[in-house]
């Protein structure tokens, strides 16, 4: 018994150790752990500690400085930490990016533009699973007057779920105190408080929220209002755009949500969508991440779905045309643009044909409810099985041209045909749970 619990023990360390050994590939934090164990690397790494800490504090460094620091990054190989990444919503995400921009320190050197982004591929990020279509039908159910308020009906789905309810809360309470009086609101508890919302609550929300389609000025003031622009986003003048980049970048979290909206939602001329990644859904999630930075954007009116940073380029020297790059990345990014009308056009179709074939399945479903119901009262009167069978076929020839009727019905409307089929999905799910 003795030998076969040593030789369990054994195989049961060895395949952890194999296991941990797999990590860091993934996991910067996991891999700065095995550098800092290993003594050469141990050495390399606080040498590219003190290369970022010098450039953190804007202290300038000498030939000899910089060419110390190259050649340390250049001498971690193929150590895991050169191609580690962090994940999004990770517990330790501040100290995973600091590890990150400590042995890639030298991608912004000189230019804004960096050269990939520290996040994991958002393809390879565990998926939510959230209960937005069960609640969407049911405000679908309730809400009569969002029909023509998408951001309404968006704000009504949100508020009932209990971590979308409570963020959006958390966030909305911080950001607007203050407004009215003199006070002025306390800007990085506001940013704190929408990052935690756009990093916690599940993309079917936030996207909907922020994205929604808006067919007038009322519905285009609650869109640009999301995030509390008066607090997060303007101030009484604006900034200079290589100031508001400046302080982007001596932040880890707002420099890496930079350098992942630059890797997203990079224009390119030469390809057909205007977008060098041809992937909507990463391009509006890091369009998202920079809400809640120095550099957080926002829609310019109510009737436009236009974005723009708050900041100016006035006054910006023989450095006028690096700002204009600044500004240009969100005011004509075509590939942005692009990326909001699909998810805007896609959002009319489900906005418009779900609340029919809502309606309709519904009333299938609730007609399919009470022939059954039915059925078990004539078993009860009727004494006459032949009586009860007259009844029954009446009642199901009734419920199958209804059917019929709805199916032909909804054959007209091939818009969005798999969003709405879990709608109603959640419907069935709250009759019989």
């Amino acid at each position: 018994l003795s030998l076969s619990l040593f030789f369990f023990f054994f195989f049961f360390l060895n395949g952890a150790s194999s296991y941990l050994m797999a990590l860091p590939s993934s996991d910067c934090v996991v891999a700065e752990q095995l550098c800092l164990s290993d003594s050469t690397c141990n050495a390399t790494y606080r040498t590219l500690e003190n290369c970022a800490l010098a450039k953190t504090r804007l202290l300038s460094l000498d030939h000899d400085s910089r060419v110390r620091c190259l050649n340390a990054e250049l001498d971690l190989g193929n150590s895991s930490l050169l191609q580690c990444k962090c994940h999004r919503r990770m517990k330790r995400q501040e100290h995973c990016l600091r590890i990150f921009w400590t042995v890639h320190s030298s991608m912004t050197d000189g230019y804004f533009n960096l050269e990939a982004s520290p996040y994991e591929n958002p393809a390879n990020e565990e998926h939510w699973k959230t209960d937005y279509n069960k609640l969407a039908a049911l405000v679908s159910g309730k809400n009569s007057g969002d029909a023509t308020n998408p951001c309404l009906k968006a704000t009504h789905v949100c508020n009932l779920s209990k971590k979308c309810f409570r963020l959006r809360t958390d966030y909305a309470s911080i950001c607007t105190k203050g407004a009215g009086s003199e006070d002025v609101c306390d800007r990085r508890k506001c940013h704190r408080g929408l990052r935690n919302f756009f990093e916690k609550v599940p993309e079917d929300f936030t996207k909907r929220i922020l994205f929604c389609p808006c067919q007038d000025e009322f519905c285009g003031e609650r869109r640009r209002k999301t995030i509390v622009p008066d607090c997060s986003f303007q101030s009484n003048t604006k900034p200079n755009c290589l100031w508001l980049l400046d302080s982007c970048l001596e932040d880890h979290i707002c420099k890496s949500r930079l350098a992942d909206f630059q890797q997203n939602c990079q224009p390119v001329d030469m390809s057909p969508d205007g977008c060098s990644l041809h992937n909507h859904a990463a391009c509006l999630q890091a369009y998202m991440g920079m809400i809640g930075t120095p550099m957080t954007p926002n829609f310019v009116s109510n009737s436009s779905v236009e974005v723009s940073l708050w900041c100016t380029c006035e006054n910006s020297g023989n450095q006028k045309e690096k700002c204009d790059q600044i500004l240009g990345m969100f005011e004509s990014n075509k590939c942005l643009g692009k990326h909001q009308s699909h998810h805007r056009e896609a959002a009319q179709r489900e906005f418009k044909s779900c609340g029919f074939k809502i309606l309709c399945c519904t009333a299938v479903l609730y007609s399919s409810v009470f022939f059954c119901n039915v059925s078990v009262i004539s078993s009860a009167t009727y004494g006459n099985s032949l009586d009860l069978l007259k009844e029954l076929f009446l009642y199901f020839l009734a419920t199958f041209l209804l059917i019929s009727n709805t199916l032909e019905a909804i054959s007209k409307h091939h818009s969005n045909e798999g969003h709405c089929k879990n709608i109603t999905r959640g419907r069935l799910d709250m009759l019989y749970p």
